[in-house]
């Protein structure tokens, strides 16, 4: 089902924020409103209102956002054209006059696909409400030795299968992919699947017709965990699967970078002895050490050595966590994967390799620690949706 809204996020809004599905923290929020912007911004100012404090007359909107009367009948009229607001009933009056309409974000009437290209063997997608709540779900298999086309023709079909299942309009589909992916959602390169400048994008948005992000799925991840979990304002969250990416947060603002390769630490070398060859092309990147399928792969040969694989891995990264925390200070690094690798061995053996890498009694807080988030990546693509479709973050 397609949605007749289709706004590009708007340069006055936040960037994309935490608090999406509720009454979470902020991002730091980047940019002026110009004249030109200043009712897209107001719409976004009423819509974020109404998402995150609940039902409110047209009254109450107006003295919480500081828009004059004349302004939030306008915009909410508009928005209810849009199917995006709704009436819900009269509040009873507390004195004489007329009794207020309340109205709220029309939390059922649109649906969000997200899509998650970052497990080991298979794609993952959702129908999610506005809510963040997954509704329906499917998944895509995916061969060891997975072709650029075959991969992106299971991304096209697991959309396909998912707008079908939708029963309410799509507000938009957003997809969490591995690899360095430009702002316009163009692949650059994501060795593990062998796309390179893939317009990822803009063929979903031909294919389709419905609004479409992709973004880095550690980048969509980072955007959940900082909005459900624990997180702290200064956080690198690193996703651990068939590839190795990271979403950073430094001083409450996600952090893209000018050659949208922040956090892209897979293919760092971690010391200097060779190690096992990468999918890049090189030896003893980080990726090649403490992947998702290598590591099982491993355990799997040598069962006995189930505890020594695992803490190798664990020590790798924190070799190449070290300068990152102590660059950046970082209090928190948050680890998302498969809890059944990356739980005790590992995350004990990064986190003490971290500790006596960095200055002593400085950084002794840090912590790593696995994120308790499930869905994390869906999650976070429907967060970028809500941004950019409605302003909400």
């Amino acid at each position: 089902m397609n949605s007749s809204i289709d706004r590009r996020p708007i340069a006055s809004a936040p960037a994309i924020v935490s608090g999406s599905f509720g009454g979470g923290r902020g991002l730091r929020a980047t940019g002026k409103v110009l004249p030109e912007q200043a009712r897209s911004h107001n719409r976004s100012l009423v819509l974020q209102t109404l998402y995150h404090r609940g039902e409110m007359s047209r009254a109450d909107l107006s003295r919480e956002t500081g828009l004059t009367r004349v302004t939030i009948s306008d915009l909410v009229g508009e928005c209810i054209a849009d199917g995006v607001v709704r009436e819900i009933g009269v509040r009873e009056a507390a004195g004489p006059g007329k009794p207020p309409i309340v109205i709220d974000i029309d939390r059922h009437g649109h649906q969000i696909v997200g899509i998650d290209l970052s497990g080991v063997d298979r794609f993952e997608g959702a129908v999610l409400n506005l809510d963040g709540e997954v509704l329906r779900r499917r998944t895509v298999p995916l061969p060891a030795d997975v072709r650029p086309e075959q991969a992106y023709a299971a991304v096209e079909q697991l959309v396909r299968d998912l707008v079908a299942d939708a029963d309410q309009p799509v507000l938009g589909i957003g997809v969490g992919s591995p690899g360095i992916v430009r702002p316009d959602g163009t692949v650059l390169n994501a060795p593990n699947l062998g796309w390179i400048d893939l317009p990822l994008e803009q063929r979903l948005h031909d294919e389709f017709a419905l609004p479409v992000l992709v973004r880095n799925d550690a980048n969509a991840a980072v955007l959940a965990e900082y909005t459900f979990g624990a997180a702290r304002s200064d956080l690198m969250l690193i996703r651990i699967g068939r590839g190795v990416g990271a979403g950073l947060i430094a001083g409450g603002q996600a952090v893209i970078g000018g050659r949208f390769a922040a956090g892209e630490i897979g293919h760092v070398v971690t010391g200097t002895d060779d190690g096992p060859l990468c999918a890049c092309g090189n030896h003893g990147c980080l990726e090649a050490w403490v992947n998702g399928p290598h590591l099982q792969s491993t355990i799997d040969t040598d069962p006995a050595r189930r505890a020594e694989i695992l803490a190798r891995a664990g020590a790798r990264l924190g070799i190449a966590l070290a300068p990152i925390v102590a660059a950046l200070d970082l209090s928190q690094v948050v680890l998302a994967g498969p809890h059944e690798l990356l739980a005790g061995d590992f995350v004990d053996a990064a986190t003490r390799t971290l500790h006596e890498r960095t200055l002593d009694g400085v950084f002794a807080d840090v912590e790593i620690r696995l994120t308790q988030q499930e869905d994390i990546v869906l999650r976070g693509a429907a967060v970028m949706v809500l941004s950019a479709q409605l302003g909400v973050s």
